[in-house]
């Protein structure tokens, strides 16, 4: 158990809904049940897992709140671990505070941010790595970035820690056994297994550490800039991507003055599309701020869309801006592949820098080629593919690093094993990596570590 204190909080986003959820965790979970709940039907106990109806009582007044189910679980075989009780109100937010405001004055406290999953955590119920895919789960803005937070949630990678843990611990057990033994004692050294052994899990872990990219991109997705000079459909092709008519399109240049930003899900990546204004020689101050904003965002995306216009000849802006992205991931697109093309393969190639990909022509007013596009975007982003290590992929950072701590733990290990050093030295290394490894699932994690992680969680969860 976490203490001695009970915790409550609405569990549900704010707002008004058919029903809104209060969560209360902690030893005192029954008696605030028993104080605040009246049961529609005579009811000597609450059973454990089983939905009640009735009503909220207000104990000092007698005043009827609401008309609830609600369930009291008892632990472990809870959340968190601990005794639990959940109310199903209403979702008016006065009602919830309401009810809220009698649940503290029976016993509980308010929860911190994420405190649920913490005690979770504590109590053994989720290790830090499947803590850590609740809220990537909450927050996730595509199917394919869920998917990869279940799995994490359900131990994918908790598993595959484990199992390249136990590894490392036999490791580490015959190289203490050689220490503590000698031949008399019937233990033989083997270095040259215990080299291929170390090699296998330094493999390992620089596998799994290899798609953090893909994992992370999955999860927060990436930045797409989209430029070009004016009138050249920039803002007309962020409404075809969106599927909505986000931005105003007209035929005057320049009608798009500040920035547009949106959130599409491509292919499984959910990209951050940036509607800008056309690229050209500022006229007066205004528009030269404009343009120097625009330079900025450019810097900051991960990828940038370069529209041109298919029927009309390249321009000396063309040509400008094109030299001063080719440093980002780029894609060339040619619109207006409705009209009259005039903008054909050769010129195309020669107004290219020779490292960009081949260009993409679309009709954003009539969505011609737009899927042709959506695969280029997402061809793109994954250029450099993530090696494969049985479906589990990391998304989050601080695994990664880990990861890669513990992989170098494991080279000097090798490195040394390979050069004759003392076994002592080996041993201590294999023991950091396993500290490494376990800042992964919590088990060599500091407190001041766990207080950021769930600080990122929502009250309530």
């Amino acid at each position: 158990m976490t203490g001695n204190d009970t915790i409550a909080a609405i569990a549900t986003p704010p707002g008004v809904g058919g029903i809104g959820l209060i969560r209360v965790s902690g030893p005192a979970s029954e008696a605030i049940a028993r104080r605040l709940f009246r049961s529609s039907h005579p009811l000597v106990s609450f059973l454990s897992h089983h939905l009640y109806h009735g009503e909220i009582v207000a104990p000092e007044t007698g005043a009827i709140l609401d008309d609830v189910l609600v369930a009291f679980m008892r632990g472990p075989r809870t959340y968190t671990g601990e005794d639990t009780f959940e109310i199903n109100c209403h979702g008016g937010p006065l009602i919830l505070r309401t009810v809220l405001a009698e649940v503290f004055g029976a016993g509980a406290r308010p929860a911190e941010p994420g405190e649920f999953t913490k005690r979770a955590f504590l109590n053994g119920r989720l290790d830090l790595s499947q803590a850590e895919a609740v809220l990537e789960m909450i927050t996730a803005r595509t199917p394919e970035g869920l998917s990869a937070a279940v799995d994490r949630l359900k131990g994918g990678l908790s598993g595959r820690i484990a199992t390249i843990r136990d590894q490392l611990i036999d490791l580490l057990a015959g190289i203490e056994a050689g220490i503590d033994f000698t031949e008399d004692d019937g233990i033989v050294s083997t270095p040259g297994a215990d080299l291929s052994r170390i090699q296998t899990l330094i493999d390992a872990l620089r596998s799994l550490a290899a798609t953090y990219a893909r994992g992370r991109i999955v999860r927060e997705g990436i930045g797409v800039v989209i430029v070009g000079r004016p009138n050249v459909g920039k803002s007309s092709l962020l409404n075809r991507l969106l599927g909505e008519r986000r931005a105003i399109v007209t035929p005057v240049p320049g009608t798009t003055r500040d920035f547009i930003e949106e959130i599409v899900n491509i292919e499984g990546i959910p990209v951050r599309l940036t509607d800008t204004a056309g690229i050209r020689s500022p006229e007066n101050a205004i528009e030269k701020e404009g343009i120097d904003l625009l330079w900025e965002r450019i810097a900051a995306a991960d990828a940038v869309l370069v529209l041109l216009d298919g029927s009309a000849e390249p321009t000396p802006e063309d040509h400008a801006f094109l030299a001063e992205v080719h440093s980002k991931p780029m894609l060339p697109v040619v619109n207006k592949s409705d009209l009259p093309q005039r903008l054909d393969e050769e010129r195309l190639r020669s107004l290219l820098p020779k490292t960009a990909p081949s260009a993409v022509r679309i009709s954003a007013k009539y969505g011609d080629g737009v899927d042709r596009l959506k695969t280029a975007i997402r061809d793109m982003v994954f250029a450099a593919p993530a090696e494969e290590t049985q479906g589990v992929m990391i998304a989050d950072l601080r695994h990664k690093m880990a990861l890669e701590r513990a992989a170098d733990c494991l080279v000097r290990a090798r490195d040394g094993l390979h050069a004759g050093l003392s076994p002592e030295l080996t041993s201590l290394e294999l023991r950091e990596a396993l500290d490494s490894l376990g800042e992964i699932t919590g088990g060599t994690t500091a407190e001041d570590l766990l207080g950021r992680i769930f600080a990122n969680f929502c009250i309530g969860k």
